[in-house]
């Protein structure tokens, strides 16, 4: 079983799942249909992404018990809709334009970083120092982090954060930290690491790698 699987069935349920705990809980307030636009389009738009420009770290092969403990461990993002919807709390209106403002933000940085990676990597292999990555060396985590921090918000509890920050500590850093190791093989990359942030955005720097691009592509 490819990892990417249980995954995308993940995504693809989430807007169903949503859905019926409005339906059981009978709750079709705001709060609850702005949460089912914002992580129902997320997944949706996750489906696309990996049908035109699909991860290659999601593509290895893994046995089925490992797919099942991905999925479980990823339906731990269902809590914050949950908590939400069955406590029939509504979130106060300028809660909610902050978190569709942050989901925004988020889907941005994720998806479209992700495009270009996925399409400077196939025409041009090598070290990705512009764009999107000019600055920030994972702006697709970045993009991540901001997504399910905006549905936490709604979901106005404690819990949904600590997720986040599990998934954060265990796993993005992680990833993180072995893109780093792989890209240490380019010689360019010890001067691009000290001009970018592993995460947030390191805005001022040498703005010399970026130049050189811009010389080469002339």
């Amino acid at each position: 079983m490819k990892i990417k699987h249980p995954i995308n069935l993940h995504k693809a349920t989430t807007f169903i799942f949503v859905l019926a705990l409005m339906v059981v809980y009978q709750n079709f307030t705001l709060g609850a249909w702005v949460y089912l636009a914002l992580h129902g389009t997320y997944g949706i738009l996750w489906l696309l992404k990996d049908r035109i420009y699909p991860d290659k770290q999601w593509e290895q092969e893994n046995p089925i018990w490992l797919g099942i403990v991905t999925f479980g461990l990823l339906s731990l993002y269902w809590v914050a809709p949950y908590i939400l919807i069955s406590s029939g709390t509504e979130p106060p209106i300028p809660l909610v334009a902050a978190a569709i403002s942050l989901n925004i933000f988020g889907i941005f940085f994720h998806y479209t970083s992700d495009a270009q990676k996925y399409y400077t990597l196939k025409y041009k292999p090598g070290l990705i120092t512009e764009g999107f990555f000019a600055r920030c060396r994972n702006t697709n985590y970045l993009g991540e982090v901001f997504i399910y921090l905006a549905f936490a918000m709604l979901a106005q509890h404690w819990l949904p954060y600590l997720i986040l920050g599990a998934f954060f500590a265990g796993v993005f850093i992680p990833n993180m930290l072995k893109k780093d190791k792989s890209l240490s093989r380019y010689p360019e990359f010890a001067e691009y690491k000290a001009n970018s942030g592993l995460i947030i955005p390191q805005l001022f720097g040498d703005n010399s790698l970026n130049q050189e691009a811009e010389k080469v592509s002339e």
